[in-house]
């Protein structure tokens, strides 16, 4: 069979008949790898479209009222709630969820986990890795209590191997660990490589559908947190998780920025433990727990999917030493506490240009939640005058260029989180009506009467 070479991108998976240096397709640099293309079958497919005659078979369809709804079938649980509220009440069966995070992040623990529970209520389960041994395997079981008879390992890089045994119906749950080191035996380019990542995954994909299976596939991520790999491995899995925190210690998060059975907006969150992961009930407690309340901390009432959380904000300022201020933020975007602090010297008369400025998010947590830009200058303009926002107060808000404070969402469930702490007030936008808030306006004048 002839073949011959052609190099795709990496990055778009777009095709050139010789090596260039920057792809014409996304722009990006030295990102075309040589692969072999087969040539077979090219002429006949040319023929039938110089015909007009469509080369399949008629489709086997039937009357959409017959059809099972796929909420109709059995889902397999796992031993976390909020993880099964984030897949839409568990894991559905026939359905692919992609599981992405850092290395070190507790992947591995967690699908661990999610199998000896699914293999407890008496479904099997297979393991399948890529990257470890069965022993190495065996001892995060036995560390986390997955050993069982229902519960079993295999270790194989090759995705046909993988999706025959799918198709042989006898699993109803498989793990593949991970997408990026698996190959097809059709592709002669090396694992983790756009051809392979699709291809490998369109045929477990089609494995799983074929036979009800339940399958989650891992994912690697890139340095600045994105899925590594093609953006088509995302849609064709059914369910697309981040696992998101500090590798090293806080609270950790899975969130579905997509899911075809149930929404987006819910959040599972956990801490690390001897035991493996465990989900935090009341975050809000844990993550105030330890506060003290000196000049430069607000408590911030934020929303992590449709949960509210309270959580601290601490800012630092200090003398520069240098001609160019720095400004460091830990769990908040660097572009949005710059453009507040410009909003801070211009509407409220600060000098902040001779002051290194640090904020940081307690817990690990990472914030997105345009509300939170209220809490973050209050915590900046109390560092810098050296003076302390009662204990009474929770904070939440958006402030707007002009050093307006503007509208925040799902502001009752922010307020029903503070009045179950303790707090007793909650300074919020105007526009909120609740005894419980007091309402500000202007960000100059809550700076002036609350930071005191």
């Amino acid at each position: 069979m002839k073949s011959s070479s052609v190099f795709v991108c990496q990055q778009c998976g777009h095709t050139y008949k010789k090596w260039v240096g920057q792809c014409s397709s996304c722009g990006a640099w030295n990102s075309l790898v040589e692969q072999v293309a087969e040539a077979a079958g090219v002429g006949g497919a040319k023929s039938a479209l110089a015909k007009g005659k469509a080369s399949g078979k008629k489709l086997d369809f039937v009357k959409i009222s017959t059809i099972v709804p796929s909420d109709a079938k059995a889902r397999l649980l796992t031993e976390f709630e909020d993880l099964n509220v984030v897949l839409g009440g568990g894991i559905l069966m026939g359905s692919v969820s992609l599981l992405a995070g850092q290395p070190g992040m507790g992947k591995s623990t967690l699908l661990m986990q999610i199998c000896a529970e699914v293999a407890a209520a008496g479904h099997n389960v297979l393991y399948v890795s890529g990257e470890e041994s069965a022993g190495q395997v065996k001892l995060r079981a036995v560390r986390l209590g997955a050993e069982s008879d229902k519960l079993s390992f295999a270790a194989s890089t090759s995705a046909n191997d993988i999706a025959k045994t799918i198709e042989t119906g006898e699993f109803d749950l498989v793990i593949v660990d991970s997408i990026q080191t698996l190959m097809m035996d059709e592709i002669s380019s090396a694992p983790g490589t756009v051809s392979q990542v699709t291809n490998c995954g369109n045929l477990i994909i089609r494995a799983a559908k074929s036979t009800d299976t339940a399958v989650i596939i891992v994912g690697h991520v890139t340095k600045d947190g994105t899925l590594a790999g093609p953006k088509v491995l995302e849609h064709l899995v059914d369910v697309v998780l981040n696992f998101e925190g500090d590798r090293y210690g806080g609270f950790k998060t899975i969130r579905a920025v997509k899911n075809r059975f149930g929404s987006t907006n819910e959040v599972a969150i956990f801490e690390m433990v001897s035991s493996g992961l465990r989900e935090v009930k009341n975050p809000s407690e844990a993550l105030l727990a330890e506060r003290t309340n000196t000049d430069g901390s607000v408590i911030l009432a934020t929303l992590e999917g449709n949960r509210p959380i309270l959580v601290e904000i601490q800012a630092l300022a200090t003398q520069s030493n240098f001609g160019y201020p720095k400004r460091t933020a830990s769990g908040f975007d660097l572009n949005r506490l710059n453009l507040l602090i410009a909003v801070l010297e211009r509407r409220t008369k600060l000098r902040l240009s001779d002051k290194d400025i640090f904020v940081n998010v307690v817990g690990g947590m990472r914030l997105s939640d345009s509300a939170a830009d209220l809490a973050v200058c209050m915590a900046i303009a109390s560092a810098v005058a050296g003076r302390k926002l009662a204990e009474e107060y929770v904070v939440f808000g958006e402030v707007g260029l002009g050093g307006e404070i503007r509208s925040a969402f799902r502001a009752d469930q922010r307020i029903a989180e503070a009045k179950k702490l303790g707090f007793l007030h909650a300074i919020a936008p105007a526009t909120i009506h609740d005894k419980f808030v007091i309402p500000v306006k202007d960000l100059r004048e809550t700076l002036i009467k609350y930071v005191k």
